[in-house]
C-alpha cells in the first residue's frame, strides 16, 4: 500500500493481512477458500465469536502486532474482542479542525478524493464502480455530478468509531444489503468490491455545504454497521456510529462548488497515494 503519512512523507508497507489476502485472491486454492469466507452466514458467525468472552485472548496479541498505542484510549476492562475493537478514544485525542465552515474527516484512515462525473467511474485501488451503482439511485447520483467523492479506508488498527462531518439535519438511514467482503486494496484488484458490500448512508442537510452524503461500507467479518440516529439534528464531531471487526470504508459525497479541497489530498490521489488522516481533520 502506498500512502502519505501525517508528516507528508511517502510510505509503502505490506501487512500480514495483505499477505493473507494476496494468497486468497491470487491462488486457485485461496479463491476456493474465499467463497465460504465472504458468505453473510460466516460473517455473522464470526461476529458472535468475536463478541464472546473467549475472544478476549486475541486482544493483547492484536495490540502488539498492530502496534496500537493504548494510551490514546479510555482505560477500561474489555469483555470481548469486539468490545476492544469498538473501544472509545480519549476526548482530547481527536480535536476538531477549524469551525463549522470546515468539513472534517469522519474517521481515522487513508483518504483519496475523486471528481464526480456521469462519464467516469471511481477507482478504489483498481476497483471500478459508478456513483449510481454505489447509491443504487440514478436520480440521487445525478445531483452530485461535478462534485467530489472522498473515500476513506480504515485498516484494522485504526479507530473504528466515526462522527458527522458537519452540523445539519440528517435523513433516515438507507441500508443497501450486499455480500460482506474485504476492502483491502489487494482484494480490490480481483473483485468488484463496492458492488458486493453491505452499506448504509444518510443525507446530511447542511447550511455550509448543502446536502452531503455520508456512507459506511461494511467488510469481511463485520457483523454489522451500527449507527446511533435516525432522522435528527446532529453536530459536527458528534459520534455517528461504529464498525465491528474488519477493514471498513467511509465515503463522503459533496455537490459541485460547495467546498475547497485540501491541495495535498488532490495531489496525492493524482500520484496514486492515499493520505493518512485522523478523525476531525479538515477535508
Amino acid at each position: 500500500m502506498k500512502y502519505m503519512n501525517r508528516e507528508g512523507e511517502p510510505q509503502e508497507s505490506t501487512t500480514t493481512q495483505d499477505e493473507i489476502l494476496e494468497f486468497l485472491y491470487t491462488h486457485a486454492i485461496g479463491r476456493l477458500m474465499l467463497k465460504p469466507l465472504v458468505a453473510p452466514s460466516f460473517s455473522k458467525f464470526m461476529g458472535k465469536v468475536l463478541s464472546s468472552r473467549l475472544s478476549k485472548v486475541f486482544i493483547k496479541p492484536f495490540i502488539k502486532s498492530s502496534e496500537i498505542d493504548m494510551d490514546e484510549y479510555q482505560n477500561t476492562t474489555y469483555t470481548s474482542f469486539n468490545d476492544f475493537f469498538t473501544r472509545k478514544i480519549k476526548a482530547d485525542m481527536r480535536p476538531l479542525t477549524g469551525d463549522c465552515q470546515t468539513l472534517i474527516s469522519p474517521c481515522d484512515g487513508n483518504v483519496t478524493v475523486y471528481p464526480i462525473s456521469s462519464e467516469t467511474t471511481f477507482s478504489v485501488k483498481h476497483t471500478e464502480y459508478t456513483l449510481r451503482t454505489l447509491l443504487q439511485s440514478r436520480r440521487l447520483a445525478s445531483r452530485y455530478e461535478g462534485g467530489y467523492a472522498f473515500v476513506i479506508r480504515l485498516t484494522v488498527d485504526d479507530y473504528h468509531r466515526y462522527c458527522y462531518v458537519a452540523d445539519g439535519i440528517k435523513s433516515k438511514n438507507y441500508f443497501i444489503p450486499g455480500l460482506l467482503h474485504t476492502v483491502n486494496p489487494i482484494a480490490n484488484d480481483y473483485t468488484p468490491i463496492y458492488k458486493e458490500n453491505a452499506r448504509e448512508y444518510t443525507v446530511l442537510h447542511t447550511r455550509e455545504f448543502g446536502d452531503v452524503i455520508q456512507m459506511e461500507v461494511g467488510a469481511l467479518m463485520v457483523g454489522k454497521i451500527t449507527n446511533h440516529h435516525e432522522e435528527d439534528e446532529v453536530l459536527r464531531g458528534e459520534e455517528k456510529g461504529y464498525f465491528e471487526f474488519g477493514g471498513s470504508t467511509i465515503i463522503v459525497l459533496v455537490k459541485k462548488d460547495r467546498i475547497k479541497i485540501r491541495e495535498d489530498l488532490l495531489t496525492n490521489t493524482a500520484n496514486e497515494y492515499e493520505t493518512k488522516i485522523h478523525q476531525g481533520e479538515e477535508l
